[in-house]
């Protein structure tokens, strides 16, 4: 200007802000919702391996989690004095407290429950008459002066054993205590007086002074050594006959130790540390580990030693409770991994997605600044920093939000995460609509995928993509994925596979259009022409879209298969410990349920039916058939699951093969049962026997010549044949001859069985019932309870609830179902995303129909036609990726350590995943109806507005 001043001109990012809010706040959103997302993953994954490890360690018994360091007395060859004071408390103390401060990180102390003192190692016979000798064997003592009893112990009878005069080996008599158990066990009340032999021939005296209870029984003080709470009951290992006797320990006076020191028990200093869960993560678990591992046999162990003595040996079970927990985190992280990257490279798609649309949708307006001079350094700059001022300001509260949310977990890799996000939309948007304006371009032809030809550089890269996504999946299908540990080619399979069909799919897309549009062109109306023309209209990026469809419908798939999968193990699991809903049987194996007890629990309110079962264990197989199943090798063991009665008979030993077990079933209510749970039914014909055979009135004896037929497992009906075999049982003797197969058995886990109708047995009182519908818990236990005798009862849904256990496991089932909901959502936007990108053209179009005398009954057929080919191909494609999936990881992906792990007596075969119908079918579904969704809307919408508004003069849509 000629007066030097300079034109005021509005700052770019305020100016575009104003323009386009509405597209500033989705895209801020977004990327807000990524970013949370992308955070909160592995800050989930911390805290749900930091609950895990705590949960495992804090579980255990804590004689296996605690440290103890123990050392012999102190030699002969010491002064008196000196090994008195090395067993008295103050010296005690001030080596603990070394102790706790030596042990390295990140294994700390439970200061509340750290115990030390001197114990005897060599049980003491007691020989005092008035104690207690089940099978004429006095019992035998343990003997313990710790600390801390009045701080884990409340006094409930006499007075807290003290020492009024200094102790010392000289000593003769000192005070004791018990606790409650023990003393109710062994009859010893305030008073009571023990004698324990010394080395130098005489005794020294013990005096019960009080009666104790533990404050927390299940405290580390009290369960690290459980006969120091609880006396046992256990077998004379030197009897040549069954002989028991009792064992106990009696709790000394604090500074009584170093009486012990006079007797012939060969009494041990003993220092026992529980750990501190509570600061522990999950990625501590290797470096704890480590450092269990010196302490027992390394540098770490040679320090303990130079606080504690050179005889000190650190023992402790802490190490395989560790190993263990890190063997179920590397059997879940695979499986997690899969969900993770796929939903990763799903929203990753989706952004740059987000990017091509906003690029799109300004491509006029950077033309024309690059028609006028603008360089590509000037507008990239000018992208960034407008996208930077909404982006990373939503990454950063994404992030918050994430700490807030997961409130446990490290930070960085979350940091890390979030910021990825933020970089991925900040260079992604202002890249890809810079290199659309290398050199200024002017309004060309429309691209049609129909008659388009793509360069020789996109094919060249398209193929370069598909070998390597096709090799990379055909080396992972030689390998297999279970190597162990997290593997990027296992996690990256819907990936691969999700690229090779896009890739595949966009080259087929135009044939069928093709094919349809001839036959299309010769029909009067003009929809189906119309829309299969708009169908084979595409922008330069249409892989993408299709890209992010497949991603996210097979990861969707992929993670809805593996919640099914878990579900049905948990349900077979449960089905196969119980055998039906629910379950009476007697305590003990032979234990039979009387006639009252089965018509009053089988008449109870939502009992749908019932089916007494009598279960005989181990069954000599027939000489014959046990001699050909040794020479042919097959079959295997019997193994009972119900925790109530049975027991294992085996398995590949030559007993195990030549045992089996025996079910009596009425065939008529057997059947009904099986049918209504899912297990192996028959026809209960097959076990009507007739004429000599035939049911036995009640309280006939059976004749060995009779022949009953039975159905029998595979294993067991191919060691009998077809012929009839004697078989001898307490239910009578009698043959057999196998009329069928099954290969399961209701309540049994067992491979070797004979299934046999019960009323043409001898004795058929039943030992189980089994029933299906709803009994209510409490009268069914009320019911058992009330005849007098002890029966067990089991509910299938009680035994389907133990299955989920552990935090690790729950932590890794709500990660996959935020992945199965973040896959859908990222779906939906994907295909929101699509329509969006070309909604000003079909505005356009039909304003322009709508002037030649199109309704708006026609133009929502023709939306809803246009989008129909589009939603096909990426849900036909999304069921293809997403089965692909899981054939592919199937055979090396096992379930039971997010199903099964970490219940006792569950049962821990291989759990395979499989394809889910719901979860391969539904999100597909989602997609072409909300494809058809939007086409209505949008069709609904351009009717309410004018065609003036569309149709304005050098508009060039």
């Amino acid at each position: 200007m000629s007066d030097g001043k300079r034109a005021a001109s509005a700052p770019w990012i305020r100016t575009r802000l104003r323009t386009a809010p509405g597209a500033a706040v989705a895209l801020a959103v977004l990327v807000l919702v990524t970013a949370f997302l992308a955070a909160a993953f592995p800050r989930a994954v911390d805290a749900y391996e930091s609950k895990g490890l705590r949960h495992d360690i804090r579980r255990a018994d804590a004689g296996r989690s605690a440290l103890e360091i123990a050392r012999p007395q102190p030699g002969l060859e010491l002064p008196q004095a000196q090994r008195e004071a090395g067993v008295r408390s103050p010296e005690l103390k001030r080596v603990g407290g070394a102790l706790v401060k030596a042990l390295p990180a990140p294994l700390r102390a439970d200061m509340s429950s750290v115990a030390y003192g001197l114990r005897t190692t060599k049980p003491v016979l007691a020989t005092e008459p008035w104690l207690p000798r089940p099978d004429t064997v006095p019992p035998q003592l343990s003997y313990t002066a710790q600390t801390g009893l009045k701080e884990h112990a409340r006094l409930v009878e006499g007075a807290w054993p003290t020492t009024p005069d200094a102790v010392t080996a000289a000593s003769r008599a000192v005070r004791g205590a018990v606790t409650e158990e023990t003393a109710a066990a062994l009859n010893m009340k305030v008073g009571s007086t023990l004698e324990l032999p010394t080395a130098a021939g005489g005794s020294l005296k013990v005096t019960i002074t009080g009666i104790v209870a533990p404050r927390d029984p299940r405290g580390s003080y009290w369960s690290a050594d459980p006969l120091v709470r609880t006396p046992s009951l256990i077998p004379d290992p030197t009897s040549r006959f069954p002989q028991n006797y009792w064992t106990g320990t009696v709790l000394l006076a604090e500074d009584a130790g170093p009486a012990l020191l006079a007797t012939a028990t060969e009494p041990a200093v003993f220092w026992r540390i529980p750990p501190d869960p509570s600061a522990l993560t999950g990625p501590d678990g290797d470096r704890l580990t480590s450092v269990i591992a010196s302490l027992e046999s390394g540098p770490g162990l040679l320090k303990v030693r130079a606080i504690a003595g050179d005889t000190a040996a650190v023992l402790t079970g802490l190490g395989h409770i560790v190993r263990d927990n890190a063997r179920m985190r590397d059997a879940i992280s695979p499986v997690i991994a899969v969900a993770a990257l796929g939903i990763g490279s799903v929203a990753a798609v989706v952004l740059v997605m987000t990017g091509a649309l906003i690029a799109a949708r300004r491509k006029a307006e950077l033309a024309l600044m690059r028609s006028r001079g603008g360089s590509l350094r000037g507008i990239g700059g000018r992208l960034l920093a407008e996208t930077s001022v909404t982006v990373l300001p939503a990454s950063a509260l994404g992030l918050l939000l994430a700490v807030l949310a997961v409130g446990e977990g490290r930070w960085w890799p979350a940091a890390l995460a979030a910021a990825g996000v933020g970089l991925l939309v900040c260079v992604a948007l202002p890249l890809r609509t810079t290199l659309q304006h290398i050199r200024p371009t002017l309004h060309g032809a429309r691209e049609d995928m129909v008659s388009a030809k793509p360069s020789r550089r996109r094919t060249v890269a398209e193929l370069t993509l598909l070998v390597l996504a096709v090799g990379a999946v055909t080396a992972l299908r030689r390998r297999g994925t279970s190597g162990g540990g997290t593997d990027v080619l296992v996690s990256g399979a819907p990936v691969l596979v999700a690229l090779i069909a896009a890739l595949v799919l966009v080259r087929l897309y135009p044939l069928p259009l093709r094919l349809a549009a001839r036959p299309m062109a010769r029909l009067r109306g003009a929809i189906g022409f119309l829309s299969l023309a708009r169908a084979g209209r595409s922008s330069a990026g249409g892989a993408l879209p299709l890209l992010a469809l497949l991603l996210a419908l097979a990861t969707a798939a992929f993670g809805g298969s593996v919640i099914a999968g878990i579900g049905d193990a948990r349900d077979d699991a449960a089905l196969t410990a119980v055998g039906a809903d629910a379950r009476v049987s007697g305590k003990s194996e032979r234990a039979t349920l009387p006639d009252e007890l089965v018509r009053t629990v089988r008449d109870l309110d939502g009992v749908r039916s019932a089916a007494p079962l009598r279960i005989e264990f181990g069954v000599t197989m027939p000489e014959t058939a046990a001699a050909a199943g040794d020479a042919d090798g097959s079959g295997t063991g019997d193994r009972v699951t119900d925790a109530g009665s049975g027991a294992d008979t085996g398995g590949g030993d030559a007993a195990g093969a030549r045992a089996m077990t025996m079910v009596g079933v009425d065939p008529a209510s057997y059947t009904r049962l099986a049918r209504t749970t899912g297990l192996p039914d028959f026809p209960s014909g097959l076990l009507k026997a007739t004429g000599p055979s035939a049911p036995l009135p009640k309280g006939a004896q059976s004749g060995p010549e009779r022949v009953l037929p039975v159905i029998a497992s595979p294993a067991v009906a191919a060691r009998l044949g077809k012929e009839a075999h004697a078989v001898d049982t307490l239910s009578g003797d009698f043959k057999v001859q196998v009329v069928g197969t099954v290969g399961r058995v209701a309540s049994l886990a067992s491979t070797n069985f004979l299934i046999v109708n019960s009323a043409s047995l001898e004795e058929r009182a039943p030992t189980t019932l089994l029933l299906t519908g709803a009994p209510d818990p409490g009268k069914l236990r009320a019911a058992a309870d009330g005849n007098g005798e002890e029966f067990a009862v089991q509910l299938r849904s009680e035994e389907r609830a133990r299955y989920v256990s552990t935090p690790m496991q729950a932590g890794a089932e709500r990660i996959y179902l935020a992945a199965v909901a973040a896959g859908a959502g990222y779906a939906l936007l994907a295909v929101l995303l699509s329509l969006l990108q070309t909604a000003p053209e079909r505005k356009t179009l039909l304003a322009r129909l709508r002037t030649m005398g199109l309704t708006t009954g026609q133009g929502r057929r023709l939306l809803a036609f246009e989008a129909t080919p589009q939603a096909l191909l990426a849900a036909g494609g999304g069921l293809l990726t997403g089965w692909a999936t899981i054939v592919l990881l199937s055979p090396g992906i096992d379930l039971v350590p997010l199903a099964l792990a970490g219940v006792a007596g569950s049962d821990t075969s291989p759990v395979t995943l499989r394809a889910d119908l719901w979860s391969l079918a539904l999100p597909a579904a989602g997609v072409v109806a909300l494809a058809a969704a939007v086409a209505g809307v949008q069709a609904w919408w351009a009717s309410r507005r004018g065609s003036i508004t569309e149709l304005r003069a050098g508009d060039s849509r």
